[in-house]
């Protein structure tokens, strides 16, 4: 690991995390590549600005990547990673953070300016679809994003109504998975300005039938993973005044599989403790978003009201058997049936100055209140040989908790910036089925100074905190505390030789303290052993990313991002914990990097193509757990990944065509490194498909 994190130390000059560009026509005939405008700080500006390592995609990057889902998203992003309970169920972890424990998120996830993350283990999954960009804010965003964004922030922008004139595109795919089921999708998009530059509705919609390739034979189900989607979104956009405006947001997404876990054996069956041949029940993952954004413009000062309210219902089977590598050998093992419930509602104010002054902040407000309610029936376990079936478990939480935050910059000079933030944060929770009730409150800082070498390049030393709320064990144990995290980050980004090459370098240092484990502790009164979550002690992580963008020759473009990450436990203050001092974090890949190229090209006067490469390499992630796993099984891991995908296409005028296949080679890797608990997925087997559309102005 040394090695390998000095070796791309000494590259750092060369190598940079890639950053996207679009691509125009000039006067003079000649290709130039727009500037990137992003919000990742809650602002507009162009991405050489942002004194912070940002990854973006745009609505073609995405689709030309084949990003349909958060998993997707992990392999295209060195750093980035996750625990994945089926689809929809998703733990995000980050630059070198990742810890399954405690109730809340460790990465933010918003969709504009909704925050979809709910809890940490309750995240809603957005499909690709009619999205501006996609915005990867790395390192702690407690400032801006809160207590839930304590390794960065993932930020979905989706296309607002156009109220400039009527247009539409309707878009059909068909897949065919290896050994699988054939897939069928539709996607229409409608964009209706009811009054020319007044009032306009944009309507985006997708129905898909994908193609399952996981069997439960016992059971006689086949291809039983297929997902059921429908989702819509519609947005509305009134200009009410010239400087008075109104958004509003509804969107419904509703998932259904037979075979809801996504964990699959390497002959790509599903393995069902106790009865294999029991049909458990199918997953649905089911919410609504309702959204309203007031935007007023006082001329230097923009006033933004953001209000949202979610309903998230989520019925899902649960099944494990604990493997030969665990302490069980094969003795324990049981299924259920859960059903969740959460409601959240939020509000955010902010007042942001705006205009190109030297002096540029933002003020505001954000209160959260979340509840959630966790139903398990038909609880089956199976302890050596002797069944304990039919029970029950119930679990609630009630979360209150408000921020006041502030942030600014000031160009001393024209190439020096200085800027510093802050935000108090307060989270009140209740449990009544853990008997909890507590306050968790922090102030979290963070400074930056940039200085501009030139137009085209910037470098950056940013000092930042995050922080995540504590929470409740059950059986009245004792409650868990906050962790918090304090990052130091250095970086330069910006384009050299006239603007064919693009690069960004990052690196990093977090102290990550109070943190989260996992033990067993015996409970006297009831001679139980149960599971304890406690704050057990400290770890350090160190990272550098890096990658670049190249375009040699007119039509072609090239590119390669990859990261870093060396992480220890340093100090564990528990006897029973399931780590010890010199283990490396969970869920971190060593290295990981992608790369590929674009070629395109005219084909006449009226039809343009081009042809696509993608490649992702991920080392292995650990899992260390001393408590189910004896000393010659730890840690386990994940297998290597290396992905490749291939795409082609034509545009004829107002429609298009494109094939393509999705992990070329057909790898069958486990992602996750929990097989020895049967619950992990792998990699999706290679898909073959073909996609078409047509746009309407």
């Amino acid at each position: 690991m040394k090695t390998k994190f000095l070796a791309a130390v000494s590259l750092l000059p060369l190598m940079v995390p890639a950053t996207v560009h679009a691509q125009s026509d000039a006067d003079d005939g000649e290709t130039e590549r727009e500037v990137i405008t992003v919000t990742a700080l809650k602002r507009e500006q162009s991405l050489l600005e942002v004194p912070a390592a940002v990854t973006v995609f745009d609505g073609e990057e995405l689709d030309r990547r084949a990003i349909q889902s958060i998993q997707d998203l992990s392999f295209a992003v060195p750093g980035l990673a996750l625990r994945e309970d089926g689809p929809g169920s998703y733990q995000i972890f980050l630059r070198g953070l990742s810890n399954q424990y405690g109730n809340g998120a460790l990465v933010g996830v918003y969709l504009d300016e909704s925050p979809v993350s709910l809890t940490g283990f309750d995240q809603l999954s957005q499909p690709n679809l009619d999205l501006a960009r996609i915005e990867v804010l790395k390192g702690p965003q407690g400032t801006l994003y809160g207590q839930g964004s304590v390794s960065g922030v993932i930020r979905y922008i989706t296309n607002s109504p156009d109220l400039s004139g009527f247009s539409a595109y309707l878009e059909g795919q068909l897949t065919t998975v290896n050994d699988g089921d054939i897939g069928k999708k539709a996607e229409a998009v409608l964009n209706l300005p009811v009054v020319k530059d007044v009032f306009g509705l944009r309507v985006a919609a997708t129905l898909e039938r994908d193609g399952g390739w996981q069997d439960q034979p016992e059971a006689g189900i086949e291809d039983g993973n297929g997902q059921d989607l429908e989702h819509i979104r519609i947005k509305a956009l009134w200009n009410i005044t010239d400087n008075f405006s109104a958004e509003a947001k509804v969107a419904i997404h509703n998932a259904e599989h037979r075979l809801g876990q996504g964990y699959e054996q390497p002959d790509r069956t599903v393995n069902v403790a106790i009865d294999p041949a029991k049909e458990l029940i199918p997953k649905d993952f089911e919410y609504q978003i309702y959204a309203l954004d007031l935007i007023y413009d006082f001329g230097g000062v923009e006033l933004l009201s953001a209000t949202t309210r979610i309903n998230h219902d989520h019925n899902y089977p649960f099944s494990y058997v604990g493997g030969p590598e665990t302490i069980w050998e094969g003795g324990l093992e049981g299924n259920d049936a859960r059903f969740l419930e959460l409601d959240q509602f939020t509000q955010e104010v902010r007042l942001t100055s705006t205009g190109d002054g030297r002096f540029n902040w933002t003020l505001g407000g954000f209160y959260k209140d979340v509840d959630r309610e966790l139903f398990v029936n038909d609880i089956d376990t199976l302890f050596f040989g002797t069944l304990f079936p039919d029970a029950i478990f119930e679990s609630d939480l009630e979360s209150q908790s408000y921020a006041v935050f502030a942030d600014a910059s000031f160009a001393v000079t024209d190439r020096i910036t200085v800027g510093v933030g802050g935000r108090y944060f307060s989270d009140d929770q209740i449990s009544e089925s853990d008997g909890g009730d507590d306050t968790f409150d922090k102030f979290d800082p963070r400074a930056f100074v940039s200085f501009a070498v030139s137009e085209a390049v910037n470098v950056y030393a940013s000092y930042g905190q995050g922080f995540r709320s504590g929470g409740f064990n059950s059986r009245g144990l004792p409650p868990y505390g906050p962790e918090t995290l304090k990052s130091y980050e250095i970086g330069v980004k910006g384009s050299a030789f006239d603007g064919v090459l693009d690069f960004e370098i990052a690196a990093y240092y977090s102290d990550y303290d109070d943190m989260l484990r996992r033990g067993l502790v015996f409970v006297e009164e009831s001679g139980e052993f149960l599971s304890l979550t406690s704050n057990v002690g400290k770890a350090e992580i160190l990272g550098i990313e890096f990658g670049f963008n190249l375009y040699p020759t007119e039509g072609l473009s090239l590119y390669a991002t990859g990261s870093v990450i060396d992480t220890e436990i340093k100090e564990v203050n528990a006897e029973d914990a399931t780590n010890i001092a010199g283990d490396i974090i969970d869920y971190v890949p060593e290295f990981a990097f992608t790369l590929g190229g674009q070629y395109s090209f005219e084909i006449s006067n009226s039809a343009d193509g081009f042809v696509r490469i993608d490649f992702s390499h991920r080392d292995r992630v650990p899992y260390t757990d001393r408590t189910s796993f004896p000393g010659q099984f730890v840690p386990q891991f994940s297998d290597e990944l290396n992905l490749l995908n291939a795409r082609m296409g034509a545009t004829f005028g107002n429609k298009w065509v494109e094939l393509f296949v999705t992990n070329l080679t057909n790898e069958n890797k486990y992602i996750d490194p929990y097989h020895q608990w049967t619950n992990a997925n792998r990699t999706r087997p290679r898909t073959f498909g073909i996609r078409f559309g047509i746009d309407i102005t």
